[in-house]
């Protein structure tokens, strides 16, 4: 497939690079030293020109390419390009934006804008952060197969009561596959001896139920398991999306924004949260509003320093949990090592729904795992495949040995994968595999 990226910033950098070894993939931008750097630094055909000029887009072969995406950071570039490629062939366009109008248009009218797939950074990132604050010590979670299966990852902390435990010892949950630990940045695939160690990031799949049951082992037990007083600091869109969906799933969020025009705006958008209007870096502001006694804090301003500090400020007086939007992939890691539970970059978000979305084959969903080491990947499983009619224990000998059936659901039911559970075509699998035997995985699933 030949694929035309719009945008070599961090977030069409990713998708090229996760699409370079099996597309024909072209990237475009106005920047010479980003076009330098995919061009000899990550082997990318890359030329350098405005993604809005259509000499530019035909000089990339627009009018025979398969797939066109827009990942700039300004939204009417990436529409007016998908416009302007629309007018001289029939790529599949797909667009990143921010401004909840724009999706909330093209959601409203197929085909708006002549985007055929539109992606919403700030109500994907969104999404996101409230999947992490509902799930406790979560650092990651992502949903499966419409819901019935979930995927999450947490970070281990010496107080948790499975830390020194092997992993047959922790596996007390009918409906929960242990996927991966995570040490020093390395993927293990774990076996039933395998121990848990303080500092291990663990991976698990099943339903959500067990899931949720499994976080309560994960934290102390001094800590409670719910989260239900939560605050938002920042009325940025992220922030208004994240208050919005956390007052539709019955929760009262408290958001602070320091603009005063932006506070009445929010107060009037968001009749489920309370709107507070005061800098949220003054300290004596956030022990009078006992801020401390928060489940969660969530960092959604438009500045990563901000969002350092205010973290750094509510986990100084007190706050359990802390969670902040970080807009540079590079400060991600510096957040976390200071403190930060859990750092959410909105570009790595868009960049993994692109991704997910323009993966071929037998791929319902992916999601992409410390920084591309693994993926977990739902298929539906058809006659041709390994598994199709066979019992897990003898389709495993024939798979690499680091993937992992984690969960099937069969007829829109949760089904616990067992050594002896016979997988079906129509099945849905969610499946954790190793980066390194993806192309053998799905050669033959």
């Amino acid at each position: 497939m030949r694929v035309i990226i719009v945008g070599a910033g961090e977030v069409g950098s990713n998708i090229a690079t996760s699409l370079n070894d099996s597309h024909d993939v072209i990237v475009v931008d106005v920047d010479p030293e980003k076009i330098e750097e995919l061009t000899y630094s990550r082997d990318i055909l890359a030329i350098e020109g405005d993604g809005t000029s259509l000499e530019v887009l035909q000089e990339a072969g627009v009018e025979e390419a398969d797939m066109l995406i827009t990942s700039t950071d300004d939204d009417e570039t990436n529409l007016v390009t998908c416009m302007t490629a629309k007018t001289v062939g029939d790529a599949f366009t797909i667009a990143r934006v921010r401004n909840a109008n724009f999706f909330d248009t093209w959601t409203q009218s197929e085909g708006a804008f002549d985007v055929d797939f539109m992606v919403s950074t700030n109500l994907l990132t969104a999404n996101d952060i409230v999947r992490v604050v509902g799930l406790p010590a979560a650092i990651d979670v992502e949903p499966f197969a419409g819901g019935l299966v979930q995927m999450a990852e947490f970070e281990i902390s010496a107080e948790s009561e499975i830390v020194g435990q092997t992993v047959e010892e922790a596996d007390k949950f009918e409906a929960l596959t242990f996927a991966a630990l995570v040490r020093n940045g390395d993927i293990v695939i774990p076996r039933g001896q395998t121990r848990i160690e303080a500092d291990n990031c663990v991976i698990v799949i099943g339903r959500p139920d067990s899931v949720q049951e499994f976080s309560r082992t994960v934290v102390s037990a001094e800590t409670s398991n719910e989260t239900r007083e939560i605050v938002v600091i920042g009325g940025s869109g992220i922030g208004y999306h994240t208050a919005r969906i956390l007052g539709e799933r019955g929760l009262n969020p408290r958001l602070i924004e320091q603009s005063g025009d932006r506070a009445r705006q929010l107060a009037e958008l968001l009749p489920k949260s309370v709107v507070l209007e005061h800098d949220a870096t003054d300290v004596d502001y956030l022990i009078e509003e006992n801020i401390a006694d928060a489940d969660a804090v969530i960092a959604t301003a438009d500045n990563d320093e901000k969002n350092l500090l205010v973290s750094l400020l509510a986990k100084n007086i007190g706050v359990r949990r802390t969670v902040a939007v970080v807009e540079a992939e590079d400060n991600a890691d510096l957040f976390e090592a200071v403190g930060i539970d859990v750092a959410i970059n909105p570009r790595e978000e868009t960049a993994e729904e692109i991704i997910r979305f323009t993966e071929e084959g037998k791929i319902e969903n992916l999601s992409l795992i410390e920084n591309r080491q693994a993926e977990v990947l739902e298929i539906e499983v058809n006659e041709e495949s390994i598994l199709a009619g066979r019992s897990i224990r003898e389709s495993v000998l024939e798979l690499p040995s680091d993937v992992v059936i984690g969960a099937i659901t069969r007829n829109k039911e949760f089904v616990v994968p067992r050594g002896d559970t016979v997988v079906e075509p129509g099945d849905h699998v969610i499946l954790f595999v190793a980066a390194d035997a993806l192309s053998d995985v799905m050669a033959v699933v």
